[in-house]
């Protein structure tokens, strides 16, 4: 049975703290408030409007699926419409977030997703909701069999190349640093294979952040990313050049996931000490900061970016 809808009315007020995961993309945000209301068809024009435009696909049906009642309206769209591939991609991603938050079983987000996989062999939305599942309680080997399944539908997955990077970075964290880890030759590799244009060429800076993170957590780094050390090394500051000078070149303002590439980048070149490169950044960034990496390794979001800002600002 669905949840009763909110009052119908204004669209709801998101707290002023909380992290829109929209980003920019205001067509998704307004279908986002409808399904709250329970009106799941614009939930499907829009991804009729999206396409096969990959990334920007996954991104609509991450934050759609994160919404509390997206897998009850979900069903909803599945009952009126019981062929639709587009209702059942939202819905396994919809049952994986519950998962994730101990609301809902994982085997039943597991087979959520490949009903969605049989219905849309060709999307690899619903693999990523398995990489999801995978990467909180799977092996390492079915995390990596489930990302080449993804990259086999679409090589330069952006979502699911962050999800792995973070996950190699984690590995043998209790060992300490290690500059010849496992994480950085991921990157590397997925960076030189991807197009020259392809915002991939951003994930050495992703591998670096997520390493720190792991590290710290393991108190290997200082809770302070600014003091740690960790982006003064020859090898961070060659990777931080490359990728600043490939948003100079390259820079897409349409891809759906840009942002999270800026505020990575951002945080890197403060990290850095480059007060300068940093406040383009944050122009370019706006309001739009993302948890990640701000909130590493276990740090307000909010406040980290904030003063990050400032002072890269005051520097400019």
């Amino acid at each position: 049975m669905s949840p009763p809808p909110p009052p119908l009315g204004r669209p709801r007020r998101r707290a002023a703290r909380s992290l829109d995961e929209a980003l920019d993309d205001v067509e998704l945000a307004a279908v986002r408030a409808s399904l709250a209301q329970g009106r799941w068809q614009a939930a499907r024009s829009l991804l009729v409007h999206t396409g096969d435009d990959w990334d920007r696909r996954c991104h609509r049906v991450t934050v759609l699926a994160r919404e509390r009642y997206t897998a009850a309206w979900a069903r909803d769209w599945l009952l009126a419409e019981p062929d639709s591939g587009d209702a059942a991609v939202l819905l396994g991603l919809a049952v994986t977030h519950q998962a994730l938050r101990g609301k809902a079983k994982r085997a039943r987000a597991r087979d959520a997703c490949r009903a969605a996989i049989a219905r849309m062999p060709a999307d690899p939305t619903p693999w990523l909701g398995l990489l999801l599942l995978e990467r909180a309680d799977g092996t390492p080997e079915a995390t990596e069999r489930i990302f080449h399944e993804i990259r086999a539908r679409y090589a330069d997955h952006h979502h699911a190349h962050h999800l792995m990077v973070a996950h190699l970075a984690a590995r043998r964290a209790e060992a300490g640093p290690d500059p010849l880890h496992e994480v950085y030759d991921f990157a590397d590799w997925a960076a030189q294979q991807a197009p020259a244009d392809s915002p991939l060429a951003i994930l050495p800076v992703v591998a670096h952040a997520e390493r720190y993170r792991a590290l710290a957590l393991a108190g290997h780094e200082p809770a302070d990313p600014v003091g740690s050390g960790h982006w003064a090394g020859g090898r961070a500051r060659q990777v931080m050049k490359a990728a600043f000078d490939w948003w100079l070149e390259w820079e897409h303002e349409g891809h759906p996931r840009r942002l999270v590439d800026l505020n990575f980048l951002a945080h890197a070149k403060v990290c850095e000490g480059r007060g300068a490169e940093a406040a383009a950044l944050f122009h370019r960034i706006g309001e739009h900061l993302t948890a990640a990496p701000w909130s590493y390794p276990d740090r307000d979001p909010h406040t980290a970016f904030r003063a990050a800002r400032a002072t890269a600002l005051g520097t400019a």
